[in-house]
């Protein structure tokens, strides 16, 4: 590993860490702009130009908070729960790749920042973790809510992992590795995986909402129920980290939905257009960057759009809908698998 290497993997990090974190803020500052258009609102729009600057706002209010902890709480496990949250968020980030290799000054430059045979696993394994931050929030809170928001999110989480698994497994018959540029390689032209196997796609979509615990699957919240769930004792920047991580997440799962569904940064038959090196690969950045705004997009307005379950609705979507349907997703790819071969 000579300086390269290191120079090289050390800008890949500040700038995925930078993206990362100004892509949170300005997601929410879109989220609310979209539930204004939604309600028929105005949305922020005092600082700076047209609200560009609520979200500095926003961390800014949130730093200068009194960060308080009750005196029931756990105080390590409260204060450690917030912390997990943003390492999980932060951490699956290095494994999904943006684009193709580039060359920049005369280095490959590969567009992700890990390029491991088992990427997609290490991101199943990571977002696994995950629940363990609701979880010891709910329950180091001393909080009858928190430790309600943490119950529900293990039951939601376990049960829409296994559907997410299975829809995931389809995808793994079909590109034959569990890298997810060979996974992106696969669904060179047409070939996306939610045109191949549209099943599949669905559920993994109902999965990511509720494993990100976004509405209609937001229960480990739920306001009207638990006050605030999980997150009730929380105030000042351990509350900024969950609600970072929340969205982060979401980023996340658009990622995944892109990679895995959408043919991650292949635009159909570029290749064959004549282009340049550059400008293709260009094209191809931006390509991923529009999907996952799409799919970021959708999260947003299904937000605004449906209600939330009842908590028994919840449990029958994912036990008896969601698992018998990625079962036969599963099956399918099999299927289609067997015919290319």
């Amino acid at each position: 590993m000579d300086l390269s290497f290191w120079i090289i993997n050390g800008i890949k990090i500040f700038v995925i860490v930078n993206m990362i974190l100004l892509t949170v803020s300005y997601l929410v500052y879109f989220e609310r702009k979209i539930s204004a258009w939604a309600q028929n609102r105005v949305g922020p729009n005092r600082v700076g130009y047209y609200g560009l600057l609520q979200p500095f706002a926003d961390v800014f209010k949130l730093a200068f908070k009194e960060d308080i902890v009750p005196n029931a709480a756990n105080k390590k496990i409260h204060s450690i729960a917030p912390f997990i949250a943003l390492v999980v968020a932060f951490g699956t980030y290095a494994v999904l790749p943006i684009g193709p290799a580039i060359n920049v000054f005369g280095y490959d430059v590969s567009l992700v920042m890990a390029d491991v045979n088992i990427g997609i696993l290490y991101v199943l394994a990571l977002t696994s973790v995950g629940v363990y931050a609701i979880t010891f929030s709910g329950w180091s809170s001393g909080s009858k809510y928190s430790l309600l928001g943490g119950v529900r999110s293990s039951a939601q989480m376990i049960s829409y992992e296994i559907s997410m698994g299975f829809s995931i497994a389809g995808v793994l018959i079909l590109s034959g590795s569990l890298r997810p540029l060979e996974i992106v390689a696969s669904q060179s032209g047409w070939m996306w995986n939610a045109i191949v196997q549209p099943i599949g796609f669905i559920t993994f979509v109902v999965s990511a909402f509720a494993e990100t615990n976004r509405l209609p699957f937001d229960l480990p919240e739920a306001e009207p129920e638990l006050v605030g769930g999980y997150h009730t004792e929380y105030s000042s920047m351990k509350f900024a980290a969950f609600f970072l991580a929340e969205y982060a997440n979401m980023i996340i799962a658009s990622a995944m939905i892109v990679t895995l569904y959408l043919g991650g940064w292949q635009v159909p038959y570029l290749e064959t257009a004549g282009l340049s090196e550059s400008l293709t690969a260009g094209i191809q950045i931006a390509s991923y960057f529009v999907k996952m705004g799409a799919v970021l997009f959708f999260f947003l307005w299904v937000r605004w759009t449906l209600p939330r379950f009842r908590y028994d609705q919840l449990m029958n979507l994912g036990w008896k809908v969601m698992f018998p349907l990625s079962l036969l997703n599963l099956i399918w790819a099999a299927i289609v698998a067997m015919l290319m071969n």
